[in-house]
């Protein structure tokens, strides 16, 4: 009588759907990886607690820039996502700079920074805003008169490099920033416990917008650990999006100088993206749905249904993980010998 049971429950068991998840993630597990637990190691940059936490209090300061207001919490809010929720972002004197702030949680992971690229890693990227003119308008040699002006800060940067003799350097700043930015993960999201082999992890809706998203493509440019973020592509390969969209950039042809990079961009990595609106380079789309349909034309071909993008949407909210929790660091106090802030 058991043996009638136990063979009744295995007929049964594919039609309830308990194997269903099998083969879709096992094809899931082709396109995507789920994001480690722990931060990675960083070349170059060893990372130590003194120096992530002398990280975290330059990621927080504003003294950084020229009118001491702007900090890189500014465009890349840990409360929102890591991003700022506007179209481009806002910097020095109310300028508005040309491109929508890119997430800065699970950055680690992306092949390059920026949307074209010109910053191989964090570090790079970490100098580029603080001497912007649109965006911090700061230079490296006040920066460093700024840092050497408290001492808690010069005390911070001997424990985070203690073998460099003059520690307090814009080099240091930067690679300070970068582990800190390193740490910035966002595990255990959802397709990340499917993919682990959690068969409930993903219901029903969120399944069917995984399976839409492999098989129409959309994984090809945004799969990996980061679910994107590891290669350059052309905007528009089936049919250019709306000049409003484009926003007349070239893309990664600004760096290389280069024909064939006109339009390209870094993909961007798709995890946490119900937090990070607007979206595009531009920031000229708010809705999520409606970017899924964008790309679904401009990249693929395809015209796809309300419904189908409705199915990727939800599976796209899956991607959103456990946010990092800083503890908000209180910043050493300005001395006579720290430089004025100039006009906003």
């Amino acid at each position: 009588m058991k043996k009638i049971v136990v063979l009744l429950v295995l007929c049964l068991l594919p039609s309830l759907g308990v194997f269903a998840g099998d083969s879709l993630m096992k094809e899931a597990r082709q396109y995507f990886k789920p994001i480690p637990f722990g931060p990675p190691e960083i070349k170059d940059n060893p990372l130590t607690v003194e120096k992530i936490e002398l990280g975290k209090m330059l990621f927080f300061e504003p003294r950084l820039s020229s009118s001491q207001w702007i900090s890189c919490n500014s465009c890349h809010n840990l409360a929102m996502g890591g991003a700022d929720y506007q179209e481009t972002a806002v910097g020095h004197g109310w300028q508005r700079g040309p491109r929508n702030s890119p997430t800065v949680l699970n950055a680690v992971y992306n092949v390059a920074q920026f949307w074209d690229g010109r910053a191989k890693d964090l570090k790079e990227q970490a100098k580029g805003p603080v001497q912007a003119s649109v965006e911090m308008n700061n230079t490296p040699e006040k920066v460093i008169e700024t840092l050497k002006s408290m001492p808690e800060y010069v005390e911070m940067f001997k424990k985070a490099f203690p073998m460099d003799k003059d520690p307090v350097t814009f080099d240091n700043m930067a690679k300070a920033i970068e582990a800190f930015e390193a740490t910035l993960i966002t595990p255990n999201c959802k397709l990340d416990k499917f993919l682990r082999g959690d068969e409930t992890a993903l219901n029903g809706d969120e399944r069917k917008g995984l399976k839409l998203f492999i098989s129409k493509g959309c994984a090809d440019c945004h799969g990996g650990i980061n679910i994107g973020g590891d290669d350059y592509y052309t905007f528009g390969v089936e049919k250019k999006p709306s000049d409003k969209v484009m926003a007349g950039d070239k893309g990664r042809a600004k760096v290389t100088h280069a024909k064939d990079d006109e339009f390209s961009f870094r993909s961007p990595s798709l995890r946490n993206v119900e937090l990070t609106a607007p979206y595009f380079h531009s920031g000229a789309v708010w809705s999520l749905k409606e970017a899924v349909k964008i790309m679904g034309d401009a990249q693929l071909g395809e015209t796809l249904t309300d419904e189908e993008a409705e199915y990727i949407v939800k599976f796209l909210k899956t991607l959103t993980g456990e946010q990092p929790k800083i503890t908000l660091p209180v910043l050493p106090p300005s001395t006579d010998k720290t430089p004025k802030p100039v006009k906003r």
